[in-house]
């Protein structure tokens, strides 16, 4: 039985362990190099152990801690995101050099609260796992490198930190509701408990504030306002980290808190039409007129959040799949605009939509990753982003939700043009005389290659993953 237990946490006990051996790197001097290496050490051997338990079955801590197909799947999604983060990232032009340990110490501790986030099945170890994913984050904001009159990170920081704060004393709010009512913190029995009164206003308050802290990390709107400043104030490897995998946990853990409702109860399936519609239209309405493609990714993150809330209006195992679908195909799209955006910029400053010009003629590769990225975020066929809005749309139309759907589409149709005018700008802009051919090495290719082949994999044979994901979900209920 222990050893059963071990083998079911190994992904955990590695992570941990790792990030302990972090910690002891950062007590000496210029490592960071040092530092890098064994956290991409750390980050492989978690994509090889997930692999490994992804059959795996437990409960630990006194049924707090549940290990399942659920769970294991996005472990393995964690794993494989990190490991891509780490190789793109490359040498951290922007992050000073004395303090590169602290940097991939704070970001292996952030990945494994994320992994033990969605094994938590208990309000009090759920709470403890999401700000040990949150907290690292905000110290890695403010790490950037300051410039002669530029200090926006520390802006960015703070307003991180305060949103963060503000999102998660309404979760908790909400959190103590739904406690009161059923006298419990295990999600399962709450579950089952909260069905008799599940239509009260005590229930629904509960519940909404429940969603906040969730919808924080998201971005969807009204919790979106940190998303631009932090992007284009954090360094491009942090930016990339929090437009990506954060999100995931995010989705995940709303899938446990959504479960809670009732598939016919409206006020919660309106509540999250309004949530949608509002963020669909202002991130893609405000993302027209950036100049600054970090920040332009940003609007666009509020968009397509709004976007894997679609799924969950239907309120079914359909729609909850076709959101965590979606947002692991975002992982791919997302992280090979911001692989190009490290590449491209010099010495780790933000890029212009405009310093885009020519990268075609400077670097084949990352003009072709550009491209996929941006069609497949834009929702084009073969590509996932087309998959991800199929299967979100069927499943809100599924329910009645046509309305929704039209404005979906509507939405869909906004974005193609800014991300086109972007794509116009690699391929057809001319670059200045003196922009230099874009060297890249090899961890990049890699990258490159990974993300171009996973984004057209997902959308050409999305069968396999949704399948999994859709069995996967069996576990989430009681």
């Amino acid at each position: 039985m222990i050893v059963s237990s071990l083998m079911a946490f190994l992904p955990e006990l590695v992570l941990l362990s790792g990030a302990l051996v972090l910690f002891v790197i950062t007590l000496g001097e210029s490592r960071g190099g040092q530092a890098r290496t064994v956290a991409l050490v750390i980050a492989l051997a978690t994509v090889v152990c997930c692999a490994f338990c992804l059959g795996q079955r437990a409960v630990l801590f006194s049924g707090a801690y549940r290990i399942d197909a659920f769970s294991q799947l996005l472990k393995l999604v964690f794993a494989g995101g990190f490991t891509l983060v780490l190789l793109l990232s490359g040498d951290l032009p922007d992050i000073r050099a004395r303090i590169k340990p602290e940097y991939f110490f704070f970001l292996t501790l952030s990945v494994s609260g994320l992994v033990m986030l969605v094994s938590c099945v208990e309000v009090i170890t759920l709470v403890i796992a999401l700000e040990l994913s949150s907290f690292p984050l905000y110290f890695l904001v403010p790490m950037r490198r300051e410039r002669e009159g530029q200090r926006s990170q520390m802006e960015s920081a703070i307003k991180y930190i305060m949103f963060g704060v503000a999102a998660n004393g309404l979760m908790l709010f909400g959190l103590g509701y739904l406690f009161g009512l059923t006298g419990t913190t295990s999600l399962p029995l709450m579950m089952i408990r909260l069905q008799p009164v599940i239509h009260s206003p005590l229930a629904i308050a509960g519940l909404s504030l429940a969603f906040c802290g969730l919808f924080y990390k998201l971005a969807v709107f009204p919790f979106h306002f940190w998303t631009p400043d932090v992007y284009h104030g954090a360094s491009n490897e942090t930016a990339g980290l929090i437009a990506s995998l954060p999100k995931i946990g995010a989705v995940a853990v709303l899938i446990r808190f959504v479960s809670l409702a009732s598939p016919d109860n409206h006020t919660i399936a309106t509540l999250l039409t309004g949530l949608a519609i509002a963020s669909m239209f202002y991130g893609n309405l405000i993302a027209l007129a950036q100049k600054d493609l970090k920040r332009l990714l940003g609007f666009s993150g509020i968009a397509h959040a709004g976007y894997a809330v679609v799924g969950f209006v239907a309120l079914s195992d359909a729609g909850f799949a076709a959101a965590l679908y979606y947002i692991v195909g975002y992982l791919l799209m997302v992280l090979a605009c911001f692989v190009v955006i490290c590449k491209v910029s010099r010495d780790g400053t933000n890029v212009a939509i405009a310093e885009l010009a020519g990268l075609h003629r400077r670097s084949p590769l990352l003009a072709l990753t550009l491209i996929t990225g941006l069609f497949a975020l834009a929702g084009i066929p073969p590509f996932v982003g087309f998959m991800g809005k199929l299967t979100l749309l069927t499943a809100a139309l599924s329910k009645g939700h046509l309305a929704l759907v039209i404005i979906a589409v509507v939405n869909a149709a906004i974005a193609v043009y800014y991300y086109l005018r972007v794509i116009r700008e690699a391929v057809f802009g001319e670059a200045a005389n003196d922009q230099p051919r874009i060297a890249l090495d090899w961890p990049t290719r890699v990258v490159c290659v990974l993300l171009i082949a996973g984004i057209l994999a997902l959308g050409v044979a999305p069968a396999p993953i949704l399948d999994a994901i859709t069995n996967s979900l069996a576990f989430v209920h009681p």
